[in-house]
C-alpha cells in the first residue's frame, strides 16, 4: 500500500521557521514526482510546492516563494519542506501528495495523499 506520512508541524510564532518531512512506501520513491498541499480551515486545498525527479526541478505557489523550499532525498524515500519567516496566514494541515510520473506541472493531478500534519503561526 502507498503511504505518505507527514510530521515536522508545530506551533511557532511568526518569523519563525520549521522543516516538514513526509517519509513514503509502497512505491520507487525516485521514480515519482511529489509535492506539498496544505488545507486551512473552510478553505480548499492549496497546492504549496512540488519537486521533479530526474532533473529535481521545482515548483512553487506565490505566496511562499523566497520563504518556503522543496527538496527530496531518493536514498531515504522522504520529501522536505524547509519553511522560513512563517506568516499566521500559513496556518494550516500540511500534506504530501504523489504522483505516478517523473513530472508533475504546478502540482496537478497528484494519484496520492496522504495524513497531514498541523503547522500554527501566531502573530
Amino acid at each position: 500500500d502507498v503511504q505518505l506520512q507527514a510530521s515536522g508541524g508545530g506551533s511557532v510564532q511568526a518569523g519563525g521557521s520549521l522543516r516538514l518531512s513526509c517519509e513514503a512506501s509502497g512505491f520507487t520513491f525516485s521514480d515519482v514526482a511529489i509535492g506539498w498541499f496544505r488545507q486551512a480551515p473552510g478553505k480548499e486545498r492549496e497546492r504549496v510546492s512540488c519537486i521533479n525527479t530526474g532533473d529535481s526541478s521545482t515548483y512553487y505557489t506565490d505566496s511562499v516563494k523566497g520563504r518556503f523550499t522543496i527538496s527530496r532525498d531518493n536514498a531515504k524515500n522522504t520529501l522536505y519542506l524547509q519553511m522560513n519567516s512563517l506568516k499566521p496566514e500559513d496556518t494550516a494541515v500540511y500534506y504530501c501528495g504523489a504522483r505516478r510520473s517523473p513530472f508533475v506541472r504546478m502540482c496537478y493531478g497528484m494519484d496520492y495523499f496522504g495524513k497531514g500534519t498541523q503547522v500554527t503561526v501566531s502573530s
